[in-house]
């Protein structure tokens, strides 16, 4: 890269250094020994990134599509509607584990060795099959270092006149996998090399890989495997030339997002409602605080996501829901959010309510400094949203945020019901971090005739949900 002058790069290590003992390690050596930023993405973030492949290569605006990633440690399964990802799931199957832990110590693969591997991966695929219940696929799309391999020794025959002219898109023909997987099956790695041409690497993972794509196909009914050449390698190549081009759309990043958000609130049973309206008031503070907080287009992002889910502990109990939402977010796969940007989101949640963000809380010191300043930021315009719909009856429909710097105040404008006493005075009530991180108390425009109400004595009567 040096004597290519090479300006951007992104360095990726996917579920075996994630695994590892000593992965870190790793990542700390070739920063220092061979000035290599190593990246350890998760494995919604591989699914992430094949997608952006795949839909570069393929048209599935039209189409209602699943792709499986088949690679050495994991599987990622993504299924597409309207040329959107809907849903996505990083599974523990991959052509390496499966090999290391099943056929280790056996030339050929035994009928008690393939009843062992069918039975893993039909408990894995179990969760994502009823996920996808009732879902029909228009295309079954399959990547990963063996499909090519796949598509050469079981090519469906094409389908229309253009792919017999053009054969642009290679397909498997899952029939014919299956008759194949028999006679791997009966063959040692060194038979299957010869009789197939294969490259040492794929002679002995074909098999795995061939049962993870064969069950797959029969669980959701597919007699055919579009195999469209692109993979997470691609995938990260076009994911990088977005960001430095700049060609990347801030926009579908935050729709993306957002939508994988509200994937997971369903999950939990959330508030849809009220998340994603504490989500639009955030977002339009944060826009008009931009003078105050100085931070990036990403972080609005990262606010947006908070705010959709900062209420998805209330699954778990009311009591210290803040707690719970942090939890459940830090513990789930958000797809186009990194670990440590879900981090920020957790923490972000947790100290919606209740007590400010605490270097002697663990979740918050484990943070770096920058990401704790993050943390404080957003939490501050999160309360002042979450507190604009106190009872989750979208009385407050706008708010427009004024930075009057000489006075030291920001002066809120709101639009909605005239009723809404109890959303002002709980926003009065949550401010004091915003007035500790920014140094500007928070004043509405209906009171500055009369003073800011910055300390009520009392609630107003009407009854408050939190």
């Amino acid at each position: 890269m040096d004597i290519a002058g090479v300006e951007a790069y992104r360095a990726c290590a996917t579920s075996a250094v994630r695994e590892a003992e000593n992965g870190l390690t790793l990542v700390e050596r070739a920063r220092r020994e061979a000035g290599i930023d190593l990246e350890i993405i998760e494995g919604i973030e591989e699914a992430r990134l094949i997608q952006l492949a795949v839909v570069r290569r393929m048209r599935l605006e039209e189409r209602t599509a699943l792709l499986v990633d088949v690679g050495g440690g994991s599987t990622e399964l993504t299924c597409f509607s309207g040329g959107r990802a809907i849903w996505a799931r990083s599974l523990p199957l991959g052509s390496v584990r499966l090999l290391e832990t099943f056929l280790r110590d056996t030339p050929t693969v035994e009928s008690r060795q393939a009843s062992l591997l069918r039975e893993t991966i039909d408990r894995a695929l179990a969760e994502p099959f009823t996920a996808l219940a009732g879902t029909t696929f228009d295309e079954v799309i399959g990547t990963g270092g063996n499909v090519e391999t796949l598509a050469e020794l079981c090519p469906a025959d094409p389908t229309t006149t253009a792919e017999r002219r053009t054969g642009a898109m290679k397909r498997i023909d899952v029939a014919k996998m299956s008759v194949l997987l028999k006679e791997l099956c009966g063959l040692t790695a060194d038979e299957r090399r010869q009789k197939y041409g294969l490259r040492p690497d794929r002679a002995d993972t074909i098999v795995p890989a061939s049962f993870i794509f064969a069950r797959t196909a029969s669980l959701f009914g597919a007699d055919g495997i579009a195999a469209p050449g692109v993979g997470l390698k691609e995938g990260i190549l076009l994911d990088l030339l977005d960001r430095v081009t700049g060609a990347a759309d801030p926009k579908v990043d935050d729709h993306a997002v957002v939508e994988a958000c509200a994937r997971l609130g369903k999950r939990f049973q959330y508030d849809e409602k009220h998340g994603r309206h504490v989500s639009h008031l955030a977002a339009r503070l944060f826009d008009d605080c931009e003078p105050l907080h100085l931070l990036a287009p990403r972080d609005r992002i990262l606010l947006r996501a908070a705010a959709t889910l900062h209420d998805i502990g209330d699954f778990i109990r009311y009591e210290g829901h803040h707690k719970h939402s942090y939890y459940i977010i830090s513990q789930s796969d958000i797809m186009g959010l990194s670990s440590a940007e879900r981090a920020i989101v957790a923490n972000v949640a947790r100290y919606h309510r209740k007590g400010a963000p605490d270097p002697n809380h663990p979740n918050f010191r484990d943070l770096d400094k920058d990401a704790r300043a993050k943390v404080r930021s957003l939490t501050a315009l999160l309360r002042i949203a979450d507190g604009l719909d106190r009872e989750h009856l979208g009385r407050v429909h706008d708010v427009r945020a004024e930075v009057d710097t000489l006075r030291k105040r920001i002066v809120l404008h709101l639009q909605g019901d005239e009723e809404r006493e109890l959303e002002e005075w709980t926003v009065q009530q949550k401010s004091d971090l915003f007035r500790e991180v920014f140094g500007l108390d928070v004043v509405l425009a209906e009171n500055l005739g009369n003073g800011p109400r910055s300390e009520p004595e009392r609630a107003p009567k009407r009854a408050a949900k939190k």
